[in-house]
């Protein structure tokens, strides 16, 4: 009886690591990142963004980056956390957009 108490647990233990990795990963907020730093580069080398409006545009980049990175560190990548990363990710984008064709 205490062996299958002790399987139980371990099982459950393990399964309440997988799901708390999985909430943890962020490939596409990475994907984003890489692209939009990506935009930002083609964007002064055409011309198209001074190097004051890159500036700005990375600068907003990292702190998007710094609080996904310390939403990992802490284990709080909520649902909620992953939206508002996304939006701050939507807005940028748009800015940068908005930069390299004003």
């Amino acid at each position: 009886m205490k062996i299958n108490v002790v399987i139980a647990g371990f099982f459950v233990a393990g399964m309440a690591m997988t799901s708390a990795v999985k909430a943890q990963r962020t490939p596409v907020i990475n994907q984003r990142e890489h692209h939009q730093v990506g935009r930002i580069n083609q964007g002064v080398s055409s011309g198209a963004l001074t190097h004051s409006e890159a500036a700005h545009l990375r600068a907003r980049e990292q702190n998007i980056r710094a609080d996904k990175r310390m939403a990992k560190a802490t284990g709080t990548m909520t649902p909620a956390r992953r939206a508002n990363l996304n939006a701050r990710e939507n807005r940028l984008s748009r800015s940068i957009y908005r930069k390299k064709h004003n």
